[in-house]
C-alpha cells in the first residue's frame, strides 16, 4: 500500500498516537518484581485476562504448545520456594569477592510474597512429530512458549500488575513436584500479584549487578562485521 503524503511513514494500519504510546509504555516499564508483591488478591477477571493474553501469544506451526498452571496452594509455594533455597545456594558459589556478597543480598524470587505462582509449560509433543516450521529448528516449541510469557507480562503491566520470573530452580525437580507429564517440560514460574510500585529502572541494574547495553553496539549490517549506525534518536541504553 502507497503512503499518504504527510503520514510521516505512517500507514492507516497504524495505531493511534495514544495507543501506540501505551503499548511503548508497557514495554519500557515493565519490570520483574520480586520484593514490591502485595498481598492482595487478584480476581478471576483479571487473572483470566493475563491468561488469555498469554494465549494469543504467535506459535510456530500454530502449535500453541503452552499450558498455564495456577499456584495459590501455600504448602505447594513453600515446597518450590525450598526448591529455590537449593538451586540459589549452588548458584551462589559461582561468586566470591565482592560480587559474590552483592549475588547473596540480592531478592530473586516472590515465591510467597505473591498471591499468585504461575508456572508456564510447554508440551514437546503438541502438533504431532512434524510441526510446520519446526523441522530446522526443533526448539521453536519453547521459543514460541517464551513469546506467551512475554504476552502475559505486558498485559500485566497494562494491568497494573506485577511479575516476577524465578528462573532460579533444578527444571527436573520442579517437574516433578507438578507432576508434569514426560512430555511436557516448566518453562517459567512467575510470581504474580499487585505491587507498591514499579521500579523505575530495574532492580539489578539499580544495584549494580549489570547495565543496560546500548542499542548501538548491537546493530549490524547485511553481517556481524559491519556495525548498523543508528540515527541520533536511537536508544543508546537508557535506564528505563
Amino acid at each position: 500500500m502507497s503512503q499518504e503524503p504527510g503520514t510521516n511513514g505512517r500507514t492507516e494500519q497504524a495505531f493511534s498516537q495514544a495507543e501506540r504510546d501505551a503499548v511503548y509504555r508497557a514495554i519500557f516499564e515493565r519490570r520483574d518484581v520480586r520484593s514490591q508483591f502485595r498481598a492482595d488478591p487478584l480476581s478471576e477477571e483479571v487473572l483470566l485476562r493475563l491468561l488469555t493474553a498469554a494465549h494469543h501469544a504467535p506459535s510456530v506451526g500454530f502449535m500453541q504448545p503452552w499450558d498455564f498452571i495456577v499456584i495459590d496452594d501455600p504448602e505447594l509455594k513453600r515446597a518450590v520456594r525450598a526448591l529455590y533455597g537449593e538451586a540459589n545456594e549452588r548458584a551462589a558459589r559461582h561468586y566470591d569477592g565482592d560480587r559474590g556478597t552483592l549475588y547473596r543480598q540480592l531478592k530473586l524470587e516472590g515465591i510467597l510474597d505473591s498471591p499468585i505462582n504461575l508456572v508456564v509449560t510447554c508440551d514437546r509433543t503438541r502438533g504431532g512429530p512434524h510441526v510446520l516450521g519446526r523441522d530446522s529448528s526443533i526448539d521453536m516449541d519453547l521459543f514460541s512458549t517464551c513469546l506467551a510469557v512475554q504476552n502475559l507480562w505486558l498485559a500485566a503491566r497494562a494491568e497494573g500488575v506485577g511479575v516476577g520470573w524465578v528462573s532460579i530452580l533444578d527444571e527436573r525437580a520442579l517437574a516433578r513436584l507438578l507432576q508434569l507429564p514426560e512430555s511436557v517440560v516448566p518453562v517459567a514460574y512467575l510470581c504474580l500479584g499487585y505491587v507498591t510500585e514499579f521500579l523505575p529502572e530495574p532492580e539489578l541494574q539499580a544495584k549494580g549487578w549489570r547495565q543496560r547495553l546500548p542499542l548501538a553496539d548491537l546493530l549490524h549490517s547485511n553481517g556481524w562485521a559491519t556495525a548498523l549506525k543508528p540515527g541520533k534518536d536511537a536508544d543508546t541504553g537508557s535506564k528505563r
